[in-house]
């Protein structure tokens, strides 16, 4: 029976036997984001941390917590990344539905919801692209209507028309006319989750696009085994879709700012530059760890694939300090 999308990715993603919820595979095993793809990345954002820490006036408690944290790859980088002065102080939460995975840093706390009353930084890297969302397309009278999906065979079909509340997203996040991916559910999960921050800052980080290059097919797809496969919602294969950035920057109320991840990643000092020929001479060992790390860097600077990634970055209770960091 053919449902909407939304209800299918939630099931397919999160249900009992979800793609997120299964213990017989990782996620990793299917896709590679930023965190698994090198410990620079890890690097750079233990940076954020201790800008954030001295933002803060080193607190005798700083919260750090991810959000949609997998098997708790990121936060177990930053703790052991992170200067054991400040790792000492840090209260380290990750936020999955998932399992605990067995192994995990028992100094590291496992719920499926965010803590309140956070100070600190809260993160989230390729949370939203896989928060359920609604697919509407323009039929041939004009009509905005909901899109249907077969779980089984991912076949799909057009249902009812769209609800007034999808229909007002649309008409000013993205009034192309065409296929049309939803994202007022993400922009609650954005908001809510920035909203259990008491004073620091909260970084998402995702791919995505904002309005005026929203694509006109849509961006759901499906990954599986390292390959993009369709989205067929059976929870045999990741369901994802690109984010509105900047309806999601604006559900919070709050400033923000929105970069690329080649520019954040350069600024905290990810930088993709070969070392000096004459180094394989002088320390051929230096000059291989070196090369191997420029071609990290590489990667996730590189602006067609994860260096063009956005980083929305909003800052809590911090006045202008909050956003001196770009």
């Amino acid at each position: 029976m053919a449902i909407g999308w939304r209800t299918a990715m939630r099931a397919a993603l999160y249900g009992s036997d979800g793609f997120f919820v299964r213990t017989d595979e990782r996620p990793s095993d299917h896709f590679r984001t930023s965190v698994h793809s090198s410990p620079l990345f890890a690097g750079a954002v233990a940076r954020l941390v201790q800008w954030m820490d001295e933002a803060l006036g080193h607190p005798a408690a700083f919260d750090l917590v991810d959000v949609g944290a997998g098997r708790g790859e990121l936060i177990t980088a930053l703790l052991r990344t992170l200067p054991e002065e400040l790792a000492g102080r840090v209260v380290a939460t990750a936020v999955e539905v998932a399992p605990r995975p067995e192994g995990l840093d028992p100094a590291v706390r496992w719920r499926r919801d965010v803590p309140e009353g956070v100070t600190g930084l809260l993160v989230a890297t390729e949370w939203l692209d896989n928060v359920p969302l609604d697919v509407l397309e323009t039929d041939g009278d004009g009509r905005l209507r909901k899109v249907l999906v077969d779980p089984a065979t991912g076949a799909e079909s057009l249902g009812a028309e769209a609800d007034p509340a999808d229909r007002s997203w649309t008409s000013r996040w993205w009034p192309q006319a065409g296929r049309v991916e939803v994202g007022r559910h993400r922009d609650v999960a954005w908001a809510d989750a920035v909203g259990a921050i008491e004073r620091g800052a909260a970084l998402c980080v995702d791919y995505g696009h904002v309005k005026a290059e929203r694509p006109a097919f849509g961006t759901l797809t499906g990954f599986r085994q390292g390959r993009q496969v369709p989205p067929v919602p059976d929870g045999g294969c990741d369901v994802t879709a690109h984010v509105a950035m900047d309806s999601v920057a604006a559900a919070t109320g709050l400033p923000h700012r929105m970069l690329r991840q080649r520019e954040a990643l350069r600024a905290l000092g990810v930088d993709g530059s070969r070392p000096p020929l004459e180094m394989a001479w002088t320390d051929p060992g230096g000059y291989l760890r070196a090369l191997s790390a420029a071609g990290a860097a590489a990667e996730l600077t590189d602006p067609a694939g994860l260096g063009g990634h956005w980083w929305l970055w909003h800052s809590v209770g911090l006045g202008d300090h909050g956003t001196m960091l770009w």
